[in-house]
């Protein structure tokens, strides 16, 4: 007899068979002994074992696809096939004499189911079930060479076993099983339960570290002491810059880097906890290496520790080149050459100017404020400062569009009007007035001094001194274009650097009238007038307080 589908060629499985691929008796073996009808073993001995059912069709058989079992059973059909069947049997169509009476084709010798001739109405054998089973066939493409034995692996530990004693017994027993079949073997489940195991283990202790080193350092962030120093620092001394504008964590950040203190977060915490801490200014500083934080906190509120150059409002060039010089531990005079030699590289306003007439080009451009000026920095680098800073402030002011506003040629003649009031006035509101007199006394209408602007201010310039008395004599022979009392105008430049206050007034100058001014008590108060003859009355008063 045949296998059910094979066909008579050494292939079986024909591909057009509807169970091509299918595990075949293989999965009936697992299951036991079991028949796909309902569940229960089913033996019919009357049932014809002769032909192919599956492809022609057979007496009695209606040419349908009946289906057999449909899961639960079908008694009724059960009893009218087995009428039928024992119909055709009593009518000696099937009878065992007769002509169907033998097997139709030879047996085949590898073939264990047809080796034994087995009468009709007897019970055949069934050998899958049993462990001495073979594989079933398979089809050519899914045949596999028959698997190595495994290395038997080293001894596990319980607990990444995954169990023992009655489910190891059983898992080598459907192991076995498998083997036999030609199955693949599967890999133990002990292994696979150890790998899991190791790996959670790893994920676990991988993520405990990372979690406890960032709480540590999140630990010691808040709540932990930030690195410092211990006492007053070493005997290497530092300079520091620390520029406008910057914080506890900038200035902290600087000593740092300039090995002053160990940590900003050390410096910040001295200076939020130190009283005046955080009125620490710009500026230069000269400082110890290796300072506590508290020290250098308290070094650097002390005024001697502070290496900068003030510019004060109203202050000449020749007093600043002289304080940097002497800051920066030079000669006297270097400043000044490198201020007349390198004065175009500085960083001045496009409108600035530069003529035979003006006795320093950087006049008015050293903007009045401290700046950082210590041993071993370069004069050009604190001039370029100061330089910088002008620049900035004039343009935040818009000078060129209210030098016109004001009926002046340009940025440069408004600052040297600014100059002019800085150097004559002492408050603000004597600034907004003498701004006034200034721009009264340029108009082509003045008739009172013909554009004379007669300010001593510009004559002390020109000599560099600061004289409240000048006689007429010297005055009138003096033909130098600061000589305000001889040449009609402004003189060639500023006279002075101007301050921000003075800078103001000269841009809001008042409508007063004002033509003329008198510093009645020779200093500190000045009195402004209208006409000549007001001005001859403080002139008076002004000779009466200098006689007693």
């Amino acid at each position: 007899m045949t296998e059910y589908g094979r066909g008579q060629g050494s292939e079986p499985w024909h591909p057009e068979d509807p169970l091509y691929g299918d595990g075949g008796w293989g999965r009936q073996a697992q299951a036991g002994p079991q028949s796909p009808y309902g569940g229960q073993p089913q033996h019919y001995p009357q049932a014809p074992q002769h032909g192919d059912w599956s492809q022609e069709q057979q007496p009695g058989y209606d040419g349908q696809q009946h289906q057999y079992h449909d899961g639960a059973g079908r008694p009724e059909y059960d009893q009218r096939f087995a009428h039928q069947t024992q119909q055709q049997f009593h009518q000696g169509g099937w009878d065992a004499t007769g002509t169907h009476g033998h097997v139709p084709y030879a047996a085949d010798p590898g073939d264990p189911y047809g080796q034994q001739p087995v009468a009709y109405g007897a019970e055949q054998p069934d050998f899958y079930p049993t462990e001495d089973a073979y594989p079933p066939p398979e089809p050519p493409g899914r045949r596999q060479p028959e698997p190595e034995p495994e290395a038997a692996s080293e001894e596990e530990h319980a607990f990444f076993a995954g169990g023992g004693g009655a489910d190891d017994e059983e898992e080598h027993e459907l192991q076995s099983r498998r083997e036999r079949r030609g199955k693949k073997p599967v890999k133990s489940r002990k292994r696979r339960t150890g790998c899991a195991c190791m790996v959670v283990v790893l994920v676990f202790g991988g993520g405990l570290g990372g979690v406890g080193y960032f709480g540590y350092k999140f630990y010691q962030n808040r709540f932990g002491t930030a690195p410092d120093y211990a006492g007053d620092g070493t005997s290497e001394s530092v300079t520091v810059e620390i520029p406008k504008g910057a914080g506890g964590w900038e200035i902290g950040r600087r000593l740092k880097e300039a090995g002053v203190v160990k940590s900003a977060e050390a410096f910040v915490h001295a200076q939020t906890t130190t009283p005046g801490g955080d009125g620490i200014q710009a500026g230069a500083y000269l400082l110890k290496k290796e300072m506590s934080a508290a020290s250098a906190v308290r070094l650097m509120m002390d005024p001697r520790s502070q290496n900068n150059v003030i510019v004060t409002p109203g202050e000449r060039n020749s007093g600043v080149y002289a304080a940097i010089d002497k800051k920066l531990e030079v000669s006297a005079g270097t400043t000044k050459k490198v201020a007349e030699k390198s004065y175009k590289s500085l960083g001045l306003p496009a409108w600035a100017q530069n003529n035979s007439d003006l006795k320093d080009p950087l006049e008015g451009f050293l903007f009045p404020g401290t700046y950082p000026a210590a041993k071993g920095m370069k004069p050009d680098a604190v001039l370029k400062q100061m330089v910088t800073q002008a620049k900035l402030k004039y343009a935040a002011y818009g000078l060129t569009e209210k030098a016109k506003a004001l009926g002046l040629k340009n940025a440069f003649e408004l600052v040297t009007v600014a100059s002019l009031v800085q150097a004559e006035g002492k408050t603000h509101d004597d600034f907004r007035k003498m701004a006034e007199v200034v721009y009264n006394r340029l108009k082509p209408t003045n008739t009172e001094t013909n554009r004379l602007l007669q300010f001593d201010s510009t004559y002390n310039y020109l000599k560099g001194t600061s004289n409240i008395h000048i006689s007429e004599k010297e005055i009138n022979s003096n033909p130098s274009p600061y000589n305000t009392y001889r040449h009609p105008g402004l003189p060639p430049g500023p006279i002075g650097n101007p301050g921000e206050d003075a800078l103001k007034a000269t841009l809001n100058p008042t409508h007063d009238g004002w033509i003329y001014f008198v510093a009645t008590d020779g200093t500190n108060n000045t009195e402004f007038a209208k006409t000549y003859s007001e001005f001859l009355e403080l002139k008076d008063k002004f000779n009466a307080n200098a006689g007693n």
